[in-house]
């Protein structure tokens, strides 16, 4: 989504919580100067990618164990 920098300062409220689901790219003048974004999103994605991957009976310990790391 694309916004005025003027539309932003109306309902900043409105628009960081829609950045929370999708990024805001606020423009003056015509050009991008400043994009809201959810800074967790790509910790999100990631995790979800994960889903399924290892074997319901696999504890974190068992998991963290196995690639070598301690806690």
């Amino acid at each position: 989504m694309s916004i005025t920098a003027t539309e932003l300062k109306a309902n900043l409220g409105k628009y960081l919580l829609l950045a929370a689901t999708e990024d805001v790219y606020i423009t003056q003048y015509g050009k991008i100067v400043a994009k809201l974004t959810n800074p967790f999103q790509d910790r999100v994605e990631l995790a979800e990618s994960l889903v399924g991957i290892l074997p319901q009976a696999t504890t974190l310990e068992e998991a963290m164990q196995e690639r070598g790391e301690d806690k």
